[in-house]
């Protein structure tokens, strides 16, 4: 089971909080450091100093790190186009060596798109499977060749389709609830699907869900990675465990039915049965960014039990 540190700093952070979180995650050998892409705060906090941008923050953190895989649970399609998406992902790949990974989800929170001036379609579906398209023909065209794309949305003509990667291929994540296009969507263009803040059992019947739409594709369901985000809440014992519920204003007893929270021993049983239901990867939401004593609790009494 690989564990990812997975980071909400619209909610309150700067660069160098998030600099210090991904160095504390690669030295304390988690798997990667992702962030999601938000610019605007959600729910009862100040969210100064205010959003920092995802892919100028990952930017940084490329050439501030040297192994850990660095990511988006999920760059917003709606905030980008397509062709300059692809360069800016291509180039910080480039940046850090080939350590990119690279979610993208159709956008879903109007309120930061009214508050920064950004267009929030009403088909937004239609538009992320052609911004996949898009961006995965970019980058698999020759150097040499040209790109070129007629879809309802974007036009590309005669595009030298660069830069490239470092990878041969950068892995695409996708992901959501979604019970019909979500899966056919996952299936034709992902390398990585990641079901978000969910229940076992709706995790196994999406994961199922899935790999039925890649059968039909004629694809190996096997060749997709499985993978779930849950906050995590841990604690060497209960009142530790309340302390840091406190700190992000939940409760213990909501957190452990809803994501991953108590003692060591308690959160390996957890994700035991997440196993179970066929995931192998889990994006861990750290909501204090502060408290670097929580990841070094993870990797030291969480990690070594899985394996």
């Amino acid at each position: 089971m690989d564990l990812r540190i997975f980071t909400e700093p619209q909610q309150g952070a700067t660069y160098d909080t998030l600099l210090r979180v991904a160095r504390a995650a690669e030295d304390l050998g988690f798997d990667a450091f992702y962030r999601s892409d938000h610019y605007l705060k959600m729910g009862d906090v100040d969210g100064l100093p205010g959003p920092t941008d995802a892919w100028i923050t990952l930017a940084g953190l490329a050439r501030e790190t040297s192994r850990i895989r660095l990511g988006t649970l999920m760059t917003a399609a709606t905030f980008r186009l397509p062709g300059p998406l692809a360069i800016q992902v291509a180039q910080v790949d480039q940046m850090s060596g080939g350590r990119v990974e690279f979610g993208l989800g159709a956008g879903w929170f109007e309120a930061e798109h009214t508050a920064y001036g950004i267009p929030f379609p009403k088909d937004k579906f239609a538009r992320l499977e052609e911004q996949l398209a898009v961006i995965t023909g970019l980058w698999r065209t020759p150097v040499g060749e040209t790109f070129d794309h007629e879809g309802k949305y974007y036009t590309l003509k005669d595009s030298p389709a660069l830069p490239k990667p470092v990878q041969e291929r950068i892995p695409v994540l996708i992901g959501g609830h979604g019970p019909t296009r979500t899966p056919r969507l996952a299936a034709r263009y992902a390398d990585e699907f990641n079901i978000p803040f969910a229940s076992v059992e709706d995790t196994e019947r999406q994961f199922g869900r899935v790999r039925a739409a890649a059968q039909e594709l004629g694809r190996d369901p096997g060749e997709l990675v499985y993978s779930n985000a849950l906050v995590v809440c841990a604690g060497k014992d209960e009142a530790e465990v309340a302390r840091r519920a406190a700190a992000i204003g939940r409760e213990p007893d909501e957190l452990r039915a809803n994501g991953l929270a108590g003692t060591p021993d308690e959160i390996v049983d957890r994700i035991g049965r997440f196993a179970e239901a066929g995931s192998s990867r889990i994006y861990l939401q750290i909501l204090d960014l502060q408290d670097l004593d929580h990841l070094e609790l993870i990797s030291s009494r969480v990690m070594p039990q899985l394996g």
